[in-house]
C-alpha cells in the first residue's frame, strides 16, 4: 500500500479509539469531498454546509463500527449520499407551501354556481346574436371572435373607419338590448 492510504488507515484507527485529533485530520482531509456530494445532492449551499456538518457527527459517532478503515472514503460518501436522499425526502413533505403556491395550486377561484351562470350569460349571447341582423352580427363577430382591429374590420367590409366604429357601438346596443329581453322572460 501506498504511504497516503497508510496514513489514512492509522487516522482511522486512532479516531477509531477516540483521538478526536485524528477526527479532525479526517474532517479536514473530506470536508470538501463531503461538501460537494452535498452541493450535488441539494442544490443548495447552505443546505450542504448543514448537512455536510451532520454527516461528519455521524461519523464521529459510528466510526467504531467501521470493520475496514481503508474503506473510510467510500462509507463516509454513502453517509452522505443517504443523509442527502433523507435530508430531501424530509424536505418535501415538511416545507409549507407558500401563499403563491396555495392560490396557483389548490384555491378554486370559480364554483360551481359561477360556472353555471357564465354558461348562462353565454348562452344569452349566442341567443341574442341569433337575433341580431346580419351586418350588426357580422360586426360583432369580427371584433370580438375573430380579433380584428378597427382598421382591418374596415378593409373587410369595404367601409371607412368612422362607419366600423358606429356599426360597432350600434350593434352592441341591440345586442344588449336582445339579451336584457331573454332575461326578463
Amino acid at each position: 500500500m501506498e504511504l497516503q492510504n497508510l496514513e489514512l488507515i492509522a487516522l482511522v484507527q486512532r479516531a477509531q479509539t477516540g483521538d478526536r485529533v485524528a477526527f479532525g485530520e479526517l474532517f479536514e482531509r473530506f470536508e470538501r469531498h463531503v461538501l460537494a456530494i452535498a452541493i450535488r445532492r441539494l442544490g443548495d449551499y447552505a443546505e450542504a454546509q448543514e448537512l455536510c456538518q451532520d454527516v461528519f457527527i455521524q461519523a464521529l459517532t459510528k466510526i467504531s463500527q467501521l470493520r475496514q478503515p481503508e474503506a473510510f472514503a467510500g462509507w463516509l460518501r454513502s453517509i452522505t449520499n443517504r443523509m442527502a436522499i433523507n435530508r430531501v425526502v424530509r424536505k418535501s413533505h415538511d416545507q409549507p407551501l407558500d401563499n403563491e403556491a396555495l392560490e396557483l395550486n389548490c384555491i378554486v377561484e370559480e364554483t360551481p354556481l359561477e360556472n353555471a351562470l357564465e354558461d348562462e350569460r353565454k348562452d344569452r349571447v349566442r341567443e341574442g346574436l341569433a337575433q341580431l341582423g346580419d351586418v350588426d352580427r357580422e360586426t360583432l363577430e369580427a371584433f370580438y371572435v375573430r380579433g380584428q382591429s378597427l382598421v382591418e374590420m374596415a378593409d373587410e367590409f369595404d367601409a371607412p373607419l368612422g362607419t366600423i366604429k358606429r356599426r360597432l357601438h350600434v350593434a352592441r346596443k341591440r345586442l344588449a338590448k336582445h339579451v336584457e329581453e331573454l332575461v326578463a322572460v
